[in-house]
């Protein structure tokens, strides 16, 4: 069945909606950015693609001194892609070999450098609410806009990770860096 425009344009609402807009495990209304962050988070996980299978969970890493802990706990033990959804802290690079989504905060700006060149090549999702983690490298970067949260994706930095983002999220994001795949 051939896709209408009307049809192409109700998917993308449909997952613009899932993304931006995405419900906590309390199904309640995101009422604060930190929830709406952590929201974001899970829902890359559905977007972005790894190589092979890793195990029979899915881990996303909060480095440092993270906020978002509290938000995405209600979310952990839920099944992302058929894999549990697990959530924990991570402060050092022997830590990371299980992670799928390390998201580090703007609080630690100081070393997302070092944590960067932790993870470099490796298939790991980077994703920090530091303003220019994309642009200097990082993977997604959660950011501030008229009062709305978007994101930014640095595609040639998912590509050194051999991860792939679904052509979906990459219309949704406000701007993407690198060559598209």
């Amino acid at each position: 069945m051939a896709r209408t425009p009307l049809h192409r344009f109700i998917r993308n609402a449909v997952l613009a909606a899932g993304i931006a807009l995405a419900m906590p495990a309390t199904f309640g209304e995101v009422t604060s950015e930190s929830q709406l962050k952590a929201a974001y988070l899970v829902n890359f996980l559905k977007y972005v693609e790894w190589p092979g299978a890793r195990g029979g969970t899915v881990n996303i890493c909060l480095f440092g001194r993270d906020s978002l802990g509290p938000y995405l706990a209600g979310y952990e033990g839920r099944q992302i892609a058929g894999r549990e959804l697990r959530i924990r802290k991570v402060s050092s690079p022997e830590q990371l070999a299980d992670c799928h989504e390390l998201f580090i905060p703007e609080t630690e700006e100081a070393r997302i450098g070092a944590v960067l060149r932790w993870v470099d090549r490796q298939p790991i999702l980077t994703v920090s609410d530091a303003e220019s983690f994309a642009r200097d490298g990082g993977g997604i970067a959660l950011i501030r806009n008229d009062g709305r949260l978007q994101f930014e994706v640095n595609n040639d930095t998912l590509g050194r990770a051999n991860l792939k983002a679904s052509s979906q999220m990459l219309r949704l994001a406000r701007q993407v860096f690198g060559a598209s795949r």
